[in-house]
C-alpha cells in the first residue's frame, strides 16, 4: 500500500490550476444513462472514483471513449443491464445515483445497498422515499435495492433532511417522469446547479436549482450535450489552506470564487490577505500569527463539512483557542486523534472540537481515515518539524488529482513511496 512522506518547515508558494470537481463529474457521467444520444463531459479529474464510475457504466453496456485530456464521451444507446453490483458500489457510495436514471429510462434497476461509511451514516432512505412517491415499487433482496416502475409520475417531494445525492438522484429521475415534480428542502450546492444546467442542455425542464425548491417538468426523452465540469471548490480550499498554514502565498486559476464565500471569509478572518477575480483567487498568509476562527459546518452556502478537517489544522497552529462544530456527519473527527500524535492540543466534546493552538507540530507516522482527513494530515506533515509518514493514502486518490505532484509544484517536500519499496527504504530522507 502506497504511503506519502512529507517533510515540513518550508513555506508553500506558487500558482496552481484547479481540477474539475469530482462531486460534479460523477452525477454528470451518470446522467448519461437518461439518453440514447452521446454526452461529452470535459474537465473531468483523473481520480479513482471516476475510474470506478466508468467501470460501472461500462458493465451496464454504456460505450465510453476517453481522450488525453480526460474528456469522456458516453453512449448509453447500447445500455443492456440495469444492475449496479456490490463489488463496485461498496467502493463508492455515489453509485446509488444510478438508481433514479435507470428506473426513469429503463423501467427497473438493481442496485446494491452501499453499506457503511467511515465518516458516518449516509442513509439512502431519502432516495427511496422520493422514488416511491413517484410510483416506484421497491423491495430489498440479497443486499440489493430492486426497483420497478412503468413510468415515473411527477409529485411533490419534501426532503426530511438536506441531501446532495438525494436531490441529484430525484432530479435526474424526474426529468423523464410524467408531469411536474417539486423537490422541497433541496440541496443548493454548486454541483446541483451544474447538473441541472447540463440536464437542461439535454432537453430537461428544470427550474430553481441552487434554491431550496426545484421544479422539474418531465419530458418524453432527453438528447445529448457537451458540458464542462465546474472547478473543485474543495480542492481549491485545500490548496489555500496549504499556503496559509505554511506561511506562504498562492494563486489559484480555473476556480470560481463565488462558490467559496464561506471558506474565503474564514481565511480572511484568520488574517490572510485574499483577492479574487472572475476565475482566480490569490492568498498571502499573515505576517504575524494566524488568528483562530470558530467553525460550524452546515449545508451550502454554509461552511462545508469537506473543509472542516483542514480548518481544524489551521486552528491547531493558530494563536489562541477556538471551537469547530461538525453538524453534517457524526463521525468526522477521526483526524484529530492523528493530529494529537503530532502534538496538537485538541479536546472533543460530542460534535465539538475545542482547540488550543500550539507553536509547532512534530512529524510522526499517521493514518488517514477518510478523504478530507487525508488532506489535513498531508498539510500537517508539510508544516511539522521532521518527517511525517501518511499511511492509507488511497483515500486521497479518490478525491484529489495528483495532490502530491501539485504540492511539489509550490515547493512541498513530499514523496510517494510504493508499499513494497517503503519497507526497505523507510529511513531515506525526503529532499
Amino acid at each position: 500500500m502506497d504511503k506519502l512522506i512529507a517533510t515540513g518547515g518550508k513555506p508553500l508558494s506558487g500558482e496552481i490550476r484547479i481540477s474539475g470537481a469530482k462531486n460534479a463529474a460523477l452525477p454528470l457521467m451518470i446522467s448519461s444513462l437518461l439518453t440514447r444520444e452521446t454526452v461529452m463531459i470535459s474537465n473531468v479529474p483523473h481520480l479513482n472514483d471516476i475510474t470506478t464510475t466508468m467501470e460501472l457504466l461500462g458493465q451496464m453496456g454504456v460505450g465510453l471513449q476517453v481522450d488525453e485530456k480526460m474528456s469522456i464521451q458516453t453512449d448509453a444507446s447500447t445500455l443492456n443491464s440495469a444492475v449496479a453490483p456490490y463489488e463496485l458500489v461498496k467502493t463508492m457510495r455515489a453509485s446509488i445515483l444510478v438508481l433514479g436514471p435507470l428506473v426513469a429510462r429503463y423501467g427497473h434497476a438493481e442496485v446494491s445497498l452501499p453499506g457503511g461509511c467511515a465518516i458516518g451514516s449516509r442513509p439512502v432512505n431519502l432516495h427511496l422515499k422520493g422514488l416511491e412517491a413517484m410510483g416506484t415499487d421497491i423491495i430489498f433482496e440479497g443486499g440489493y435495492i430492486k426497483a420497478r416502475a412503468k413510468r415515473l409520475k411527477g409529485t411533490r417531494i419534501f426532503m426530511d433532511m438536506i441531501s446532495v445525492t438525494g436531490t441529484e438522484n430525484l432530479m435526474m429521475a424526474a426529468t423523464l417522469a410524467k408531469g411536474t415534480t417539486v423537490i422541497e428542502n433541496a440541496a443548493k450546492e454548486p454541483e446541483i446547479v451544474d447538473l441541472a444546467e447540463s440536464l437542461n442542455d439535454m432537453g430537461a425542464r428544470i427550474e430553481g436549482a441552487g434554491t431550496d425548491q426545484i421544479v422539474i417538468d418531465g419530458v418524453e426523452e432527453l438528447g445529448g450535450t457537451a458540458h464542462r465540469v465546474i472547478p473543485d471548490r474543495i480542492e481549491a480550499g485545500t490548496f489555500l489552506l496549504a499556503a496559509m498554514v505554511s506561511g506562504g502565498q498562492i494563486k489559484l486559476r480555473d476556480v470560481r470564487p463565488q462558490h467559496m464565500e464561506a471558506v474565503l471569509g474564514k481565511l480572511s478572518e484568520a488574517g490572510a490577505a485574499v483577492e479574487t477575480g472572475e476565475d482566480w483567487i490569490s492568498l498571502k498568509s499573515p505576517d504575524g500569527p494566524i488568528r483562530p476562527v470558530g467553525i460550524r459546518t452546515s449545508p451550502y452556502p454554509g461552511f462545508p463539512t469537506d473543509m472542516q478537517a483542514q480548518f481544524v489544522l489551521l486552528n491547531t497552529v493558530a494563536d489562541g483557542m477556538s471551537t469547530v462544530v461538525e453538524t453534517v456527519f457524526e463521525n468526522r473527527f477521526m483526524h484529530i486523534h492523528e493530529l494529537r500524535r503530532m502534538g496538537a492540543n485538541i479536546e472533543l466534546d460530542g460534535n465539538t472540537a475545542v482547540i488550543q493552538g500550539v507553536s509547532r507540530l512534530n512529524g510522526a507516522p499517521v493514518m488517514a481515515t477518510d478523504l478530507r482527513a487525508s488532506a489535513c494530515l498531508i498539510l500537517a506533515g508539510l508544516i511539522a518539524e521532521g518527517q511525517t509518514t501518511i499511511d492509507r493514502i488511497y483515500h486521497i486518490d479518490r478525491g484529489y488529482e495528483c495532490i502530491d505532484e501539485k504540492l511539489a509544484l509550490i515547493g512541498a517536500r513530499i514523496k510517494r513511496i510504493p508499499g513494497a519499496y517503503f519497507a526497505s527504504r523507510s529511513d531515506e530522507p525526503v529532499s
